[in-house]
């Protein structure tokens, strides 16, 4: 197989290390949802969303859906507000996710902006409905952090998915 310079082969992702990811990321969620900083990043968006453009048929629409209601739930929020907008961002990754993976993750971290910015608004909006409250202003933070943290989480997720080109008796994998 030739692989282009400078993109080593990847294995496909072990569905464990998959689900294991996406509960960490529930949990940082949950954590950082304590808090009460309504501008910190949204650790699981950025993990479904990645998930969902390496490994879109062991992920989908639904697994994202009952996370979402799970965040719902720990944070005594409408149900299914999360879901809705986990759900939104995850079409809209799908969508885009054979058009994504051409891109290094610098690159793909500007053209998954607006997926973050739409998933917020979705839930921004149903917020307005049922709660009547304006969003404050520092949640238009979460967004950007999302997609500035987007290179650095897809390293860190792709890093037991690299091989070596020429395996050989000093690198065996």
């Amino acid at each position: 197989m030739i692989m282009p310079a400078g993109r080593p082969l990847l294995l496909p992702a072990n569905p464990r290390f998959v689900a294991f990811t996406l509960l960490l990321a529930l949990l940082i969620n949950m954590l950082l949802g304590l808090t009460g900083m309504r501008w910190l990043p949204d650790v699981l968006a950025i993990v479904v969303v990645f998930w969902n453009v390496h490994q879109p048929r062991r992920v989908g629409l639904m697994l994202p859906f009952f996370l979402g209601l799970a965040l719902d739930v720990h944070e005594s929020a409408l149900l299914g507000q999360n879901a809705l907008s986990y759900v939104v961002l995850s079409s809209m990754a799908l969508a885009i996710q054979r058009r994504l993976l051409w891109f290094p993750l610098r690159e793909q971290a500007l053209q998954i902006v607006p997926l973050f910015v739409i998933a917020a608004l979705v839930e921004w909006v149903t917020r307005l409905i049922v709660q009547d409250a304006w969003p404050h202003w520092s949640q238009l933070f979460a967004p950007l952090l999302q997609a500035a943290l987007w290179p650095l989480v897809g390293a860190l997720l792709l890093a037991p998915q690299r091989r070596a080109f020429a395996p050989d008796d000093i690198r065996p994998l």
